[in-house]
């Protein structure tokens, strides 16, 4: 039982170590760091010392410095140890470099979660049918009540109350039965006049 413990403390150990970074950069460092190369010699020395196979990238814009070491153990050790430490009268800053990991190397378009806002569909849904128009409904009694209207005559809808309106239908008087029988008598129609417009007032303009 003590050596399956201890073996699989030594499996989780190294899963654990393995999902570290290997890589270091340093923060806010001094800019003659990027044009003396006695400087440079330096700075690389102190992290070779852990690792000699470590590489070096040099940011002058960012004023950083990439440190790649080839497993993680040796960046860990010189995090430790080298963080915020004295390098040229400056204090030196180490942070873990974070890489991302991408499932494919090329873009791909985003998921179409929101494709229901398309007006209108592609298609209609499974189970669709177009709906029948029902027919008209005629009302009888409203036909019956209005063909009794009388012209000039009025009719009460509704009897008002002391809280509501009477509401009566004043139905207008048709003309055109006397324009009937003034034809029939003359054997034509009078034409409308049109009245001019009247032309305003002369007035004389003044010379100066």
């Amino acid at each position: 039982m003590q050596q399956s413990e201890s073996g699989g403390g030594a499996a989780t150990s190294e899963v654990q170590l393995n999902e570290q970074p290997n890589a270091l950069i340093a923060c806010k460092v001094c800019e003659e760091l990027f044009s003396a190369p006695q400087l440079k010699e330096q700075f690389e020395a102190l992290f070779c010392a852990f690792d000699p196979d470590t590489s070096f990238q040099f940011f002058r814009s960012f004023r950083r410095v990439r440190i790649n070491f080839t497993n993680a153990l040796a960046a860990a050790e010189a995090r430790v140890k080298l963080h915020k430490s004295d390098f040229n009268g400056k204090e030196m800053r180490l942070y873990f470099a974070q890489s991302v990991h991408i499932g494919s190397p090329r873009l791909e378009p985003p998921k179409p979660e929101k494709q229901f806002l398309i007006s209108p569909p592609a298609s209609p849904p499974v189970g669709w049918a177009q709906s029948q128009d029902a027919m008209p409904v005629l009302n009888y009694d409203l036909l019956c009540a209005v063909s009794k209207l009388g012209p000039g005559e009025q009719y009460e809808l509704h009897t008002g109350t002391t809280n509501t309106p009477s509401v009566i239908v004043h139905v207008c008087e048709d003309d055109s039965s006397e324009d009937e029988e003034e034809t029939a008598e003359t054997g034509k129609r009078d034409r409308p006049k049109i009245i001019q417009t009247r032309r305003p007032d002369y007035v004389p303009s003044v010379n100066q």
